[in-house]
């Protein structure tokens, strides 16, 4: 379903419904765009918040319900409810990230590692039976505050070399932070849609949403 020739840009909703229904729907339809339920998104509004996304948006939807355990419940759940990818953590158990990426080819959802927190990816990739569809760089929403932390591009070539996967860039993503995440290898970069006002970088709400989803686009073809 993803092509590594192209550059993805992955739209990230983190609060509730509402907003969903608010903006979802001011997002031109494009191959290149995908509609992300977050973490945060998940936990407020369950499976119910990944079939509402559905319901409005025919293109493809991440669950970005970060699988620690159960790996075969939780791909059937977010398969069942509408989702065309999803994410395990990077440091849960090898048995998990082994039956999580079975179950993804089982259903057919693209498997996404998220690295959050993990000092070397390769070396969790070399770990299992095969690896997955992407692997995400992911700075976390508590590191972003932190004075020169940044999303680790030095792994990309090295877990390039070693395996075809497509790199996934997440974590303050700006449209500035977006063309160095393709400079830096990325196929997809990650924004979040952000309330006006934060501490963090992404898309606001208050934008014309629609418009800077062009400009991402734009930016990292």
């Amino acid at each position: 379903m993803l092509d590594n020739k192209n550059r993805y840009l992955q739209i990230a909703f983190n609060y509730d419904t509402r907003m969903v229904g608010w903006l979802l729907p001011r997002i031109p339809h494009s191959d290149r765009i995908l509609i992300e339920a977050g973490t945060p998104y998940i936990k407020r509004e369950g499976m119910a918040g990944i079939r509402y996304i559905r319901k409005t948006w025919k293109g493809l939807i991440v669950a970005d319900i970060k699988v620690a355990d159960g790996a075969l419940d939780e791909v059937q759940m977010v398969h069942a409810a509408g989702a065309n990818a999803v994410t395990v953590l990077g440091n849960a158990p090898q048995e998990t990230i082994n039956l999580f990426n079975d179950a993804c080819s089982n259903y057919g959802l693209i498997s996404m590692i998220d690295m959050i927190g993990v000092e070397d990816p390769l070396k969790v990739i070399r770990r299992l039976r095969k690896p997955p569809d992407v692997i995400v760089l992911h700075l976390g929403r508590d590191e972003e505050s932190t004075r020169g932390k940044l999303i680790q591009y030095r792994h990309v070539n090295r877990v390039l070399s070693k395996f075809p996967v497509l790199i996934s860039a997440a974590g303050g993503v700006d449209i500035k932070q977006a063309r160095s995440a393709i400079f830096n290898g990325a196929n997809i970069v990650v924004a979040n849609i952000i309330r006006p006002g934060g501490i963090w970088r992404g898309i606001s709400a208050a934008d014309n949403v629609g418009e800077m989803a062009q400009k991402f686009l734009d930016t990292i073809k």
